[in-house]
């Protein structure tokens, strides 16, 4: 595991593993490797033998981080055996109360109307919710300006009070405060509207075709495995992701359970690396 216990990529991970380890009558062990935007972690990996036994938990940002860290410790497509994807989690437009956009579109002409002067909070540099401002500002020719935080945590809390905005935040960290009127939700940054949340537009039918900004995650291991090990790991892995309890259980964080083939997770991996180097490229943000 490249990132702490207690996240998204942790739990997900860790449901894996149970699952893993229930039809594979084998134990599969959860290690926290955190640290250099998961680098650590997936670095590990890399250099397990392909046998199998040394697994990776891929989030999104696996496919980002190539475009904003000027010295990679691999080459993200060529290292890696991509297995299944796993999970998909939409974010949403937050606003606080206090700010006069109602909807998509006003939020796009008051940015117009502001240019350099609206701040969005973002959970980490180049991280998803980052870009998905990036992107929001590239595709209404518009300049928020995004506030990067050491954690989705602390930026929520400065949204709430109203130190920034606007947030492109997770389901589970906003709708508790939407439902009770801390902060207004705008519209989904996924192509269709969630179950989590039906009544909140997606931004792209507000206005903006093609707005598609969706958390994923899956399974990886060291380039070179098999194709028999790489088929049944794939097997199992989509066996767990269908399983109703697991369905059941994500959907009331926000988050799709879904499978699919080791080829469908590595296209995915590599169109995103494209769709958001050129993101990052065109908001001018520098390698670290």
């Amino acid at each position: 595991m490249a990132y702490p216990p207690g996240g998204p990529t942790d739990i997900l991970g860790r449901l894996v593993a149970q699952k893993l380890s229930e039809y594979m009558g084998q134990q599969f062990i959860v290690d926290n490797r955190p640290g250099a935007a998961g680098n650590i972690g997936a670095e590990m990996v890399v250099k397990s033998p392909p046998d199998g036994y040394t697994l990776l938990t891929v989030p999104a940002t696996h496919a980002v981080t190539p475009s904003i860290q000027a010295k990679m410790p691999f080459d993200t497509l060529r290292d890696f055996t991509y297995l299944a994807l796993i999970a998909e989690a939409p974010f949403i437009l937050v606003v606080h109360p206090a700010l006069p956009a109602k909807n998509v579109r006003e939020l796009a002409a008051l940015a117009r109307a502001r240019p350099g002067q609206l701040n969005y909070g973002a959970t980490s540099l180049g991280g998803l919710p980052h870009l998905a401002g990036e992107l929001f500002n590239q595709m209404n020719n518009v300049k928020m300006v995004g506030i990067p935080y050491k954690g989705g945590a602390p930026a929520t809390m400065d949204l709430l009070a109203g130190h920034v905005p606007i947030m492109f935040n997770s389901m589970l960290a906003s709708m508790p405060h939407v439902k009770g009127g801390k902060l207004r939700a705008l519209g989904m940054t996924s192509l269709k509207r969630t179950s989590a949340a039906p009544e909140v537009p997606t931004i792209a039918e507000q206005g903006m075709p093609g707005f598609d900004v969706t958390g994923w995650y899956g399974v990886g291991g060291p380039a070179g495995m098999p194709a028999d090990i790489v088929a049944r790991l794939n097997s199992e892995i989509a066996r767990g992701m269908r399983d109703p309890a697991v369905i059941k259980r994500l959907a009331g964080e926000g988050v799709d359970a879904v499978t699919s083939s080791p080829e469908e997770f590595a296209a995915r991996v590599k169109s995103e690396m494209e769709k958001w180097g050129k993101v990052v490229r065109a908001a001018g943000i520098k390698p670290e």
